[in-house]
């Protein structure tokens, strides 16, 4: 740590033997106990110290009876944050609450689509979009990020019904501009398809990026913007999730199945005393790890372009997960690779995919700089390895 920064991310916590699906359920996925993981997108590090103390204050209170999230100490901690960290005014009479971004999803799937409708997404996709949008029996339409053209092809089918896109984009890291958001509005626009902004990862943009909410570009068309503080300050496991949704109408068809069909009439009170602590006291504990987290990303950089040259990897542009294409290395057979870091290094890393692109890896470095350059260092040998590269 160094002396000038006030939080310590480089102490290792051992998260074993704590129900963490990253550690304790590595096995589920990749078949092998005791991996070091680097996989699911929540990060290694306790999350803020003011956090923390607004959750023993209120564990102290020692009473749990039912909550209620619209009042103004949860309301007014949003709209502060959406000031004072992106620069935008948010209207909080369109706010709502969901037990998790993936469930607002599925809610606002089951309004706005009916069985066998598509639903676009940008290749390469969240796996949670695609579990959530083919659960429901819709069709999941790929197109690659950035191709105006593909996307403009999909909106314009009759029963494409929904775009729904990850603002930063995961896995890639991609932070969309504002050129670009306000072309897929007016796309979204033209061929009257809703659109629903998943923006989870916004607060984890890096240094020469900005982040542009949906609700600067969405305008009077049919539009949510779901997420959640737990990304940016690693409380999960806690559950919570808040939205945005612009018509009047729609905001009061999902409050109502939020509170009938979903019988979620109290949220969790440790997810609301979370979100206020994080977005009221907490922006300094961000900037750190954010920080944090570029120099894991820069190591990640230095040591597999060192490496591999002809890579020419740069860190993503939000973000904690390292996206890696590993073709120009000569890495043709995904599977063996896999099986060389799961035998041979002892590591689970995402294959590519799990996110419908082959020869990519997504590497998870939200985590002290110890375990970033094993993981790495892990990576490299094993594309050595299967492309019978020696030093």
């Amino acid at each position: 740590m160094s002396s000038s920064a006030r939080y310590d991310f480089d102490t290792v916590v051992d998260r074993r033997g704590t129900w963490c699906v990253q550690w304790d359920g590595v096995a589920d996925r990749f078949g092998v106990d005791g991996l070091l993981p680097f996989t699911i997108s929540d990060m290694d590090f306790e999350t803020a110290p003011q956090v923390l103390s607004a959750l023993r204050a209120r564990l102290d209170h020692g009473v749990f009876g039912y909550t209620d999230w619209q009042q103004d100490d949860f309301r007014s901690a949003i709209a502060h944050w959406y000031a004072t960290r992106h620069g935008t005014r948010i209207d909080t009479r369109q706010l709502v609450y969901g037990p998790s971004v993936l469930n607002q999803l599925s809610q606002l799937l089951q309004m706005w689509t009916a069985e066998g409708d598509g639903v676009v997404v940008h290749t390469p996709t969240y796996d949670g979009f695609r579990k959530a949008i083919t659960g429901l029996g819709r069709d999941p339409r790929g197109v690659p990020v950035g191709d105006t053209a593909a996307l403009e092809g999909e909106l314009a089918r009759p029963d494409s019904k929904v775009l729904l896109m990850c603002s930063p984009h995961n896995p890639t890291g991609r932070v969309w501009t504002e050129a670009e958001l306000g072309e897929m509005a007016s796309l979204a626009a033209r061929y009257g398809v809703p659109v629903i902004s998943d923006e989870i990862h916004a607060d984890f943009v890096h240094e020469g990026q900005v982040h542009v909410p949906w609700t600067r570009v969405g305008g009077e068309g049919r539009w949510a913007l779901i997420t959640s503080a737990s990304k940016a300050f690693n409380f999960p496991a806690l559950t919570g999730s808040y939205g945005l949704i612009r018509d009047p109408a729609d905001r009061t068809e999902f409050l109502r199945r939020m509170g009938t069909a979903q019988g979620l009439a109290s949220p969790a009170v440790l997810s609301l005393t979370a979100h206020i602590a994080a977005y009221r006291e907490a922006a300094s504990w961000l900037d750190e790890a954010r920080a944090y987290i570029a120099g894991n990303l820069a190591l990640v950089a230095e040591r597999l372009n060192g490496a591999f040259p002809e890579l020419g990897w740069e860190p993503p542009q939000a973000g904690y997960l390292a996206w890696i294409g590993l073709r120009p290395a000569g890495v043709d057979d995904d599977e063996a690779l896999q099986r060389v870091l799961i035998e041979r290094e002892k590591v689970a890393v995402m294959p590519g995919t799990v996110y419908g692109a082959e020869g990519f890896v997504r590497l998870n470095v939200g985590c002290p700089r110890s375990k970033a350059e094993a993981g790495v260092e892990a990576l490299i040998r094993g594309v050595r390895a299967v492309t019978g590269r020696v030093l």
